[in-house]
């Protein structure tokens, strides 16, 4: 055959392959409605296993590297688990009839509540000066809104959101009120105030960016801020996904966030700053990169990419942070002297104290 016969035959292959796949969806369908009805959970790790060594095996059989029939496995189970979490959360929900109010919608997070709040069956509002993309009706300013939808979610930067709920405790909204912050301290005073006038009020926390499409995995964080009906309420709203829920307080969130985001936006900060004064380009490094150098690359370029101001004030809004940050400085300096005076036996030890300490534990 000549390579243009050879061209044409993978072409039909390669359209016999994403027609297959699209039965496979139209299958899922079935499947999602079939466990709708029955009351069947969406995950079901004991398939999940069976799918994958079934594959596996299969491609051994047929001389395949198992790798790449798992990943392509693993793949179409990620799009099925996907369609059927969606399906499940528009079938369940409960906000058929009702109205949200998203401060901040034209934020990647504020489009993201808005679009989950709308796949529930609420119609939703975007109060934000900036221009929002999307179908949801929008005002510039929130203070020209009545305030009577029953859903009110503050998704602006954290000094923004703080003086939003301040305002909002004079105008004593009937709805639920939520903000989404990635800190919670600095905006105690606002949820108390609310709290204090009878609102409706909590906090929540989703720990996930704005591109997620799959909640199964994710952790969406609860804080209570003494208005229990308030934050159950809020935890509904994520009952029919896969996503899972949990419950801290205010002070626990942000002395833990200090180490997930704080410390690990940092790390990132100081990757990509060493490099950007090394004077070293990055297609030139990539030339010589690493497993390791193009992972941390990849993650560092996403962190340079998104929005200072918010990183900022996760590094300086919380009271919890700077201790996170001199570890990382005085980590730093320990590394640095243990290869100045070349002690090949400390930097072990610090190695397999790393080790020990990031192996998984029961529990």
């Amino acid at each position: 055959m000549s390579l243009e016969q050879l061209r044409k035959r993978l072409t039909a292959v390669d359209r016999e392959l994403v027609e297959l796949i699209a039965e496979r969806q139209r299958i899922v369908a079935e499947v999602s409605a079939h466990k709708l009805e029955t009351g069947t959970p969406t995950r079901d790790f004991e398939r999940e296993r069976e799918v994958l060594q079934g594959a596996r095996q299969r491609a051994m059989d047929l001389g395949l590297d198992p790798g790449v029939a798992e990943g392509i496995m693993r793949a179409l189970i990620r799009s099925s688990l996907t369609h059927q979490e969606q399906t499940r959360v528009a079938a369940e929900s409960s906000g058929a009839g009702r109205s949200a109010l998203v401060i901040g919608g034209a934020g990647k997070m504020g489009r993201w509540m808005a679009d989950f709040l709308a796949s529930q069956g609420f119609g939703v509002e975007i109060a934000d000066p900036a221009p929002a993309e999307g179908p949801y009706p929008q005002i510039a300013d929130w203070r020209e809104s009545a305030l009577a939808q029953d859903i009110i979610v503050i998704a602006a930067p954290i000094k923004a959101t703080a003086g939003v709920l301040e305002a909002l405790a004079e105008r004593r909204p009937r709805g639920l009120i939520l903000d989404i912050g990635s800190l919670k301290t600095p905006l105690q005073r606002g949820l108390g105030a609310l709290a204090g006038v009878g609102c409706r009020v909590t906090s929540i926390h989703p720990m996930f960016g704005p591109d997620t499409r799959l909640l199964s995995g994710r952790h969406v964080v609860f804080v209570d801020v003494g208005v229990a009906d308030a934050t159950e309420e809020a935890r509904s709203l994520f009952a029919s996904t896969m996503a899972e829920r949990i419950d801290m307080s205010l002070e626990e969130h942000d002395r833990l966030i200090a180490y997930v985001l704080g410390l690990s936006h940092a790390v990132n900060l100081v990757f990509f700053t060493a490099l950007a004064g090394s004077g070293e380009l990055v297609p030139k490094l990539k030339r010589l990169s690493s497993t390791t150098f193009d992972a941390q690359l990849g993650v560092a370029h996403q962190v340079a990419s998104d929005n200072p101001h918010l990183y900022f004030e996760i590094q300086a809004m919380n009271e919890f942070g700077r201790r996170s940050l001199d570890a990382l400085v005085e980590a730093a300096r320990r590394v640095h002297d243990l290869v100045d005076q070349n002690d090949e036996e400390g930097f072990v030890a610090l190695m397999e104290s790393g080790r020990r300490y990031l192996e998984p534990q029961d529990g």
